[in-house]
């Protein structure tokens, strides 16, 4: 599958992730370092269009020495850059040498979407929740920012690359903050306008889009790449914590969930979750097919467990984590309201998928086949200091707000 959804190569070039193999990022280098590491996901996607319209073309080497090859350099240059840029103000990382080599695959990650991605929504077992404890935070917040009927869309992503156009490759739906790009500073995304309805919440929310697939021609190949399906209802929804009380967030964290790449990388970070409204106890991790009358429902709830001092990490994740299975946070880190985004989608054809004939997808990454496994959200927390303290107080009394 191709980053537009509904194309297929016949192969993917599959490459070793750096960010994870990399030390704590000095804070002098975080964007230098965020600069190159966006530049070898674009470099991956280059060489992918170009494994995609060069079939056929040369002798036996020729994948090797016209595209991985020169990937290879590529790639090791960029590798060394942030080697470079850590070593600036810290030692600096040896042994990255051997990520810049990369392979011609052609496992799931590069698979075609088919049935087997699918799943009837009444097939699937309840879901069973963490138990509230005595101390528990049951109140909710809930944000009401719009559904991007203004058609808000680009392929930035602020958090994972920021500083780079094109950063995200999947087209971003947004809510909430009206300025927000690859280029968007704490001052800027403070200076927006927002379509939250409470003006005090000027937070960034966004996803990549869902497509409605087309019909395949005689060869097999997608009529087209998938129309953008705009959600009929968007609901940004502050949660508390089933163990212990909740603390506020601090202004301009960010907030992940998710892995983009999660079919070609193992899956640790996937936090993808679908279900149908009248079957919200039953949740999924594939696409779900709902039965008539119902609607498909993509549900992304964010990391709540914050370290107490960071606004963001090298990796963009540990400096605010998940918590365990019983609702519990990890030691060191305190409970701040978590945000649920809950997408319905009227508009969606809930056809059984037939073979490789399937309904609609999310976007993605040319090597991620549009698996269900790779969506993602993302999110950074531009309320007011008198705002975020009422979403804790609500929560914490246990109201509905």
């Amino acid at each position: 599958m191709s980053a537009q959804a509904g194309t297929t190569p016949a192969a993917a070039i599959v490459c070793p992730g750096v960010a994870d193999q990399l030390p704590e990022v000095p804070a002098s280098a975080q964007a230098e370092v965020d600069r190159n590491l966006a530049l070898l996901d674009t470099q991956l996607k280059e060489a992918n269009n170009r494994l995609a319209t060069s079939a056929g073309q040369g002798g036996p080497n020729f994948v090797q020495n016209a595209i991985l090859g020169p990937l290879a350099s590529k790639r090791g240059a960029t590798i060394d850059r942030i080697a470079i840029a850590i070593g600036r103000t810290a030692e600096r990382p040896t042994g990255l040498d051997s990520l810049s080599t990369c392979t011609l695959g052609s496992d799931t990650a590069a698979a075609e979407l088919s049935a087997d991605d699918f799943v009837d929504i009444r097939q699937v077992p309840r879901t069973e929740q963490p138990e509230a404890t005595a101390n528990a935070s049951t109140g909710t917040f809930v944000s009401q920012c719009g559904t991007n009927s203004e058609g808000r869309v680009n392929t930035d992503n602020v958090i994972m690359a920021p500083g780079v156009s094109d950063g995200a490759q999947p087209m971003l739906d947004y809510v909430g903050n009206m300025s927000t790009d690859a280029f968007s500073t704490n001052e800027s995304l403070a200076a927006a306008d927002t379509s939250c309805r409470n003006q005090a919440d000027q937070s960034a929310y966004f996803w990549p889009v869902l497509r409605e697939l087309g019909e395949k021609d005689e060869s097999g190949a997608a009529e087209a790449a998938g129309t953008p399906v705009q959600p009929s209802a968007v609901r940004m929804e502050y949660r508390g914590n089933p163990t212990s009380q909740v603390t506020a967030a601090p202004r301009y964290l960010r907030l992940f969930s998710g892995d983009a790449r999660a079919a070609t990388n193992g899956g640790a970070n996937a936090q993808e979750t679908w279900t149908c409204t009248g079957f919200t106890d039953r949740l999924t991790d594939k696409y779900p097919i709902c039965p008539s009358g119902s609607e498909l429902v993509r549900v992304l709830d964010m990391p709540s467990c914050w370290d107490g001092e960071n606004l963001d990490s090298a990796d963009h994740r540990t400096h605010l984590v998940f918590p365990d299975e019983d609702g519990a946070c990890p030691s060191g880190t305190q409970a701040v309201p978590q945000l649920r985004m809950t997408l319905v989608y009227n508009d969606v054809a809930n056809t059984p998928p037939d073979g490789t004939d399937v309904p609609f997808a999310v976007d993605g990454f040319t090597s991620e086949g549009n698996d269900p496994s790779t969506d993602h959200a993302g999110s950074i927390n531009v309320m007011s200091k008198q705002l975020m303290n009422n979403v804790v107080k609500c929560i914490n009394s246990g109201r509905r707000c």
